[in-house]
């Protein structure tokens, strides 16, 4: 149906009102850039970037989230975070910075949930277990912003923007950065170069400043969740919150040193860090922290690398999980390289309608495996693992 001209020329006079009121630093919705352009674009309904949201939410990759381990893995516990929570509050976050700043949300919005799609099962973990089966392969390392790129752009074909695509390819919530600003050129040529260096180990930062807002929500959006959940299901206790430190302490306003004083820890560090580079951006050409907010974000991260992320609990059975890894990925190479079509890979992946046929028919073996395994959600993976590893029950009449 079509949108009476009278009623579409009214809503397009609102969409560029809106627009200029943004900030000089935000992208603007008729500099969008898309490959192949192959539907029409409607922009007074669904803008350029705002379409781009709806096609990663659409897309088959996303409703994997659903059950991709965000930090606690093989952890039964309702209330911590996976990671379809953790894009919705990176979304949540980079939204409520880029409204304060005049920039475009919805191409926030759209990094922002498309940022780790790549993301492998048992997180990090898992991501390290992969990258080392990638350079054994000749696949290179495994990079999950890579992945996102290669899942959103290759495997299922979205024909995303340009400015969405670098803002995926380019966030980096590991790393610390007290200041960001915009890097590269608006071309599909720069774009590559980018994604090139990454691929190589080397860092790049986003074409835009929503992809940069993005990037910093990304790091402040796990630092008092994870601590949080940490606490949820009992991996840390009075005697690590001891070793705190004392910048952050002061900042976030925490009055003592034990679980009932954390209670709150999550809202205090948005709260505070959102603030902090509001204030730090507003009339800069930079998204930044202040030299005090970046120091103590720079421990906090720190602090929860050395008493939650490498916590004896929490990776004991990582040499159990690298076999896992192992034994799949060769496994899955040996039912492509023997066109085994029982082989999960195939109904989930080769023969899938919602795979790109040009990646399907480029695509080796071992890319084929590194990109099944990596779409996997966590339980997906353990029950391929049992059917891969454990002998087939024989059904008979009498089961006494």
């Amino acid at each position: 149906m079509e949108i009476p001209p009278h009623i579409a020329d009214r809503m397009a006079r609102r969409m560029a009102d809106r627009e200029s009121l943004l900030s000089p630093r935000a992208t603007r919705n008729a500099d969008y850039l898309r490959r192949s352009g192959r539907k029409p674009e409607d922009p007074v309904i669904r803008p350029p970037f705002f379409r781009d949201a709806d096609r990663i939410v659409h897309s088959k990759a996303y409703s994997r989230y659903i059950d991709k381990t965000q930090v606690f893995y093989l952890v039964e516990n309702d209330h911590i975070t996976h990671r379809v929570l953790h894009v919705q509050l990176v979304s949540k976050i980079a939204r409520t910075i880029g409204r304060a700043l005049g920039l475009n949300e919805d191409l926030i919005e759209a990094i922002a949930l498309g940022h780790d799609i790549g993301h492998v099962p048992y997180g990090h973990l898992g991501e390290k277990f992969l990258d080392e089966l990638c350079a054994e392969h000749g696949l290179g390392g495994f990079r999950h912003n890579v992945q996102s790129v290669r899942f959103l752009d290759v495997v299922e074909d979205c024909d995303l923007t340009l400015q969405v695509l670098d803002g995926i390819l380019c966030h980096n919530g590991e790393v610390h950065d007290q200041s960001l600003v915009v890097e590269g050129e608006a071309n599909w040529d720069s774009f590559a170069e980018k994604l090139r260096k990454i691929e190589n180990g080397t860092d790049a930062l986003p074409l835009t400043a929503e992809g940069c807002v993005v990037r910093i929500a990304d790091s402040i959006s796990y630092l008092g969740r994870d601590l949080a959940d940490a606490l949820e299901v009992e991996v840390i206790g009075d005697d690590d919150l001891a070793e705190f430190p004392g910048n952050c302490m002061h900042l976030f306003g925490i009055a003592g040193r034990n679980r009932e004083a954390f209670s709150d820890i999550n809202h205090k560090v948005l709260d505070v860090l959102i603030r902090d580079i509001v204030s730090g951006s507003c009339d800069a050409d930079c998204i930044s922290f202040s030299a005090e907010a970046s120091a103590s974000v720079a421990a906090f991260k720190e602090f929860n690398m050395r008493h939650i992320y490498n916590n004896e609990r929490l990776i004991k059975s990582q040499t159990k999980i690298r076999f896992m890894f192992r034994y799949l990925f060769d496994r899955i190479l040996e039912d492509i390289e023997n066109a085994r079509m029982d082989s999960p890979v195939y109904p989930d992946l080769i023969d899938a309608p919602w795979a790109s046929r040009p990646y399907v028919d480029a695509a080796a073996p071992a890319e084929i495996a590194r990109d099944f395994i990596a779409g996997m959600t966590d339980r997906y993976f353990e029950w391929v693992f049992q059917q891969s590893i454990l002998p087939e029950r024989v059904r008979s009449r009498y089961r006494g």
